[in-house]
């Protein structure tokens, strides 16, 4: 045995050299295997990676009409660290026909890092985007001079109408929040910002494609690695093809020129959206291209709020049209029948006077045809008076409760979750919990919230709901939940409402009277054999607001309409015009009443809307 007291330390010493050489190993395995970083670097010297942009799926109408395209546009990219000291800033500004002091102020945007978060020497920064083929011409033929400098094709929206900007929305630059978000889009993608494009953005937008190209050490491209083995085909989006009907939409439009308000179409059978219009509005093309910024910001600073889209997101009382649905529920929930007879003295009557004199005891029918106020108060009263009182105000309470499950069974007073509308406004069908607030569990009778026997009070809906409600009147006890995707099986989003078919028959009836003998009689066409309800909507912001709900033909429903017009006062002189000549539209291909039409859509009730 050795007995030197340093044969041990080289054990120790053979230890700890063993333990760098497997540090060492394990270092170069995690570089070389795992982490591809350094990888990556060693390939950003020799290799370049050009993006190919797919095009961006096409939207077409119901009738195979194309709506939206792609026009083609440039980019110019730049990778900073390919830009060496001899770089010649002026002749790249002189191609590019920018001076210096813009040159620099897109470099510093660039490099700020609270501007730009992506930003990195060897990855492509995008200098200018948006540019048409003669505002590269010059550059494209001097590329070779600046290296660094990258020429990407990509495309923009473009249209073939003036109209649907709500429904098709626009496309915009990535934020921040897309990039964390979503692995698929870097820094200058564009994505859909709102309506259709947004909501089928993953449909539209495709898949990109890669092309990798190999450059020499003074960075020329010296042509494709491996006979492309590594690139990759962009593949292009998917078409979608809506459920709109442009020309009724166009229609629409038209006629709500000069005036705030919305009209919304739909197909009943289907819950397909046939127009859905918004006015303010705008042409879509200003939310294009460079000026999509500057124009952007206008709209969003007009006090008339172009950019909100009124058929799904305003709310209104619905005034008499409601009456309609109050009917379907009392006759349901045993508070009236057919034959109930209700007194009416006119203006006179109390405590909800009638809006004109049209004979009395009046029953159902006749009451939906002359919008009897006093017969609907008195129809809600006895249904929620049908049980007592009870202690404690349960009785009247849970009846009342009983009636709100109904009314919302008709889609008012929620969003509807099961569509591909994104935008919208749930309206409000007021709860016992409200009037418990307000009044105290005990504090509040029938005579309390008697406003919302005829629409008013604390009742809200968007136009888009008062359609629907509509659509399931024509459909005798259901609808399809409204949606805007024509492919789409929305078949399966049957809403059955908790109201017997033979219910239908006598409020069908009094709207069809309503189209020949009361309020809407003046638009109606008797070919077309319309049903429809107008509505006065109380405005404590100023004049009252117009509004109808309607459907034709009677026998066969294939459309089913609501419109508001904001601040007109009565709806049939405003709203039901519109409504009847889009029905006229659908159903025959054209309007024949031409005087009307030029009449209506050239009436300005707000002088400051907008024409953009």
């Amino acid at each position: 045995m050795i007995n030197d007291k340093y044969y041990r330390r080289r054990f120790v010493i053979s230890g700890i050299a063993i333990g760098v050489v497997l540090v060492y190993i394990i270092r170069l395995f995690y570089l070389q295997i795992i982490d591809q970083s350094t990888k990556d670097q060693a390939d950003n010297n020799a290799l370049v990676k050009q993006t190919i942009y797919p095009s961006r799926g096409l939207i077409y109408d119901r009738n195979g009409e194309l709506l939206v395209f792609n026009q083609p546009i440039y980019e110019i990219t730049m990778v900073m660290r390919d830009m060496g000291k001899e770089w010649d800033t002026t002749a790249f500004c002189k191609s590019l026909q920018i001076n210096r002091a813009e040159f620099d102020e897109r470099i510093a945007d660039i490099k700020d890092k609270r501007k730009n978060r992506g930003y990195s020497r060897w990855t492509p920064q995008v200098f200018m985007s948006q540019l048409k083929k003669e505002d590269i011409a010059v550059l494209q033929e001097e590329l070779f001079l600046f290296p660094g400098i990258q020429i990407r094709k990509r495309t923009l929206r473009d249209y073939t109408y003036k109209a649907a900007a709500h429904v098709l929305g626009s496309v915009g630059e990535v934020n921040q929040n897309d990039l964390d978000r979503d692995a698929y889009y870097a820094r200058g993608d564009y994505s859909g910002r709102d309506g259709l494009e947004k909501t089928y953005e993953q449909q539209l937008r495709g898949e990109k494609g890669v092309e990798v190209l190999m450059r020499d050490a003074r960075g020329r491209i010296q042509g494709s690695y491996h006979d492309g083995e590594l690139d990759r085909t962009a593949v292009a989006g998917t078409d979608l093809h809506t459920t709109l009907d442009i020309q009724l939409q166009m229609l629409a439009e038209e006629l709500l020129e000069g005036k705030i308000g919305s009209a919304v179409a739909i197909e009943p059978a289907t819950g397909e959206i046939l127009a859905l219009a918004s006015n303010p509005a705008w042409n879509p093309k200003v939310l294009v291209g460079k000026e999509r910024s500057k124009n952007y910001t206008a709209l969003l600073q007009d006090p008339t709020k172009p950019l909100m889209n009124r058929a799904t997101q305003a709310t209104y009382p619905p005034g008499s049209t409601f009456k309609t649905i109050q009917a379907l529920v009392c006759l349901e929930q045993g508070g009236i029948t057919p034959n109930t007879l209700y007194p009416c003295s006119g203006p006179q009557s109390t405590p909800i006077k009638c809006t004109h004199h049209h004979g009395s005891p009046v029953a159902l029918d006749r009451a939906i045809e002359q919008s009897c106020n006093p017969y609907f108060w008195c129809a809600f009263r006895d249904l929620l008076q049908k049980d007592g009182y009870g202690k404690d105000n349960e009785d009247f309470r849970h009846r009342y409760e009983l009636w709100r499950n109904d009314v919302m069974s008709f889609g008012l007073g929620q969003r509807f979750t099961d569509t591909d509308l994104n935008e919208q406004s749930s309206g409000s069908i007021p709860s016992t919990k409200l009037f418990d607030k307000a009044y105290g569990k005990t504090g509040w009778k029938a005579i309390t919230i008697r406003s919302l026997s005829i629409g008013q009070g604390e009742i809200l809906a968007t136009p888009l709901q008062l359609a629907n409600q509509a659509a399931a009147i024509a459909n005798e006890g259901y609808y399809i939940s409204p949606h805007l995707n024509k492919n789409d099986s929305m078949r399966i989003h049957r809403h059955d409402l908790p109201i017997r078919k033979r219910h239908f028959e006598v409020v069908k009836d009094g709207m069809h009277r309503v189209m020949v003998y009361g309020t809407g009689r003046h638009y109606a066409i008797d070919s077309l054999n319309m049903a429809g309800k107008t509505g006065t909507a109380q405005n404590p912001h100023g004049k009252d607001h117009a509004i109808f709900i309607g459907f034709a033909p009677v026998e066969n429903p294939k459309i089913a309409v609501a419109v508001v017009v904001e601040n007109a006062g009565f709806g049939a002189t405003w709203a039901c015009p519109v409504a009847t000549m889009m029905m006229e539209q659908y159903l025959t291909g054209e309007v024949k009443r031409r005087d009307l039409r030029k009449r209506i859509g050239s009436a300005v009730l707000n002088e400051s809307v907008k024409k953009w």
